[in-house]
């Protein structure tokens, strides 16, 4: 008699994602071995982007964070939003025999539409959720320059 094994497409998933990250000087919890091979942030948040008549409001994902941990800045059309979640203290009593949670520093940058106005920026944090709201502009209008000829 033969012995069947069921095939399970999530670790298949995961051992390519493990030998991915092996090959990139990656380990699982986002740390990174001493030959760096890329330098990019260590994981992103996830956002939300909506649009109204007046507004753009963008929320994103920032579980476990406070809002010390993060950074708002708007310069020359683009918003950036960067931080760092923290890994938790090791303990000697403690034994991790999962981590899927990303942690280490991010960065997000968002090219602004001409229509926002960079000035009217609004930031909220609650719950592990950032909240920017970006009022809109009014148009500018193209301005007509008469030319005199001679």
């Amino acid at each position: 008699m033969s012995n069947i094994t069921r095939w399970n497409p999530v670790s298949e998933f995961e051992d390519l994602m493990n030998r991915y990250n092996r090959m990139f000087g990656l380990t699982r919890n986002g740390d990174r071995d001493s030959k760096d091979v890329f330098s990019r942030s260590d994981w992103a948040p996830a956002v939300d982007i909506k649009e109204t008549a007046e507004a753009f409001t963008i929320d994103a994902e920032l579980p476990g964070m406070s809002r010390d941990d993060v950074k708002v800045t708007v310069h020359d059309g683009v918003l950036t939003i960067e931080g760092e979640r923290k890994h938790e203290e090791e303990s000697g009593d403690k034994k991790h025999h999962r981590v899927e949670r990303f942690y280490g520093s991010f960065m997000r940058r968002f090219t602004l539409p001409e229509n926002v106005d960079e000035n009217s920026v609004k930031a909220s944090f609650k719950d592990g959720l950032l909240t920017l709201t970006l009022q809109k502009a009014e148009p500018k209008e193209p301005k007509a320059i008469q030319v005199d000829v001679q």
